[in-house]
């Protein structure tokens, strides 16, 4: 089962965030967080900005699902800091931080598996868990009528009445994506999105994800494919052992053979 409040979006993106591109919107300062005697975060520092996409790369176990889960407010540091717009978010609950506009998928997707596809992409959209929303008739049918379009974009529209346990992965895949894409959201943290995709839906991943991008969203993505890492990568940080060991244009990470030999597996 999901949880509704990870993908509540703060209701559409603010002028200025349309504005101001490079604006940075999310600030983690000297992060830290450990488990036992296991660092699993180490005086990481990371921005992202408005309109950049950031995917975080590194082995099996570098840190990166629990630098997401320190940001949305799923763990909580020992140390450091997260902050949005200058505001710090740390102590804040998971819903929180979604109503702030910071959305995230998961691996494991968490949809509402007996819901039609329809209805799965309506509940993010619902500011409350009372059957009569806020808004009247107008409000309700104007949130059907974007779910509509995102299903279009999606290419789900075909499969709205159908449950989401009844879909392909790669439908569930984009399942979760019209989900995020449904909260109108400004930063989206996307856990391995484009993992198990056939070409073509990889395809229209990438065609999604450019288009809303030059909107002005800010995206963070977790991803092993580096076809993925490639195609739309503004920035790449790499993570290892829990630490932030480089982060730089897509092409300096990648030649860089020392970085090459610890994501292969191919340490000295």
């Amino acid at each position: 089962m999901t949880d509704v409040a990870q993908v509540v979006g703060n209701g559409g993106l603010t002028p200025e965030v349309r504005r101001e591109a490079g604006e940075v919107l999310l600030e983690v300062r000297n992060l830290n967080k450990s488990f036992g005697g296991l660092a699993a975060i180490q005086d990481v520092s990371l921005d992202l900005r408005a309109g950049v996409v950031t995917t975080l790369v590194g082995p099996n176990g570098a840190g990166k699902t629990t630098l997401f889960n320190l940001i949305t407010g799923h763990l909580k540091p020992d140390n450091g800091s997260v902050s949005w717009r200058g505001h710090d978010i740390i102590g804040e609950k998971p819903w929180q931080i979604a109503r702030r506009g910071i959305c995230r998928t998961f691996q494991d997707l968490r949809l509402f598996e007996h819901m039609t596809v329809e209805d799965n992409v309506l509940t993010v959209m619902e500011q409350s868990f009372w059957p009569v929303q806020p808004g009247g008739f107008a409000k309700a049918r104007a949130r059907r009528a974007r779910v509509h379009e995102i299903l279009e974009e999606t290419h789900l529209s075909d499969k709205a009445r159908i449950r989401a346990i009844d879909l392909s992965y790669a439908e569930r895949k984009f399942l979760s994506l019209a989900r995020i894409m449904a909260t109108d959201g400004v930063i989206w943290l996307l856990d391995e999105p484009a993992s198990g995709l056939d070409p073509r839906s990889f395809e229209l991943f990438v065609r999604l994800l450019r288009q809303n991008v030059a909107r002005g969203i800010t995206v963070c993505i977790i991803e092993h494919n580096l076809d993925v890492v490639i195609s739309l990568s503004d920035r790449v940080a790499f993570l290892d052992r829990g630490q932030l060991l480089a982060e730089d244009d897509p092409e300096t990470i990648l030649k860089d053979p020392h970085l090459a030999a610890i994501y292969f597996g191919e340490r000295a």
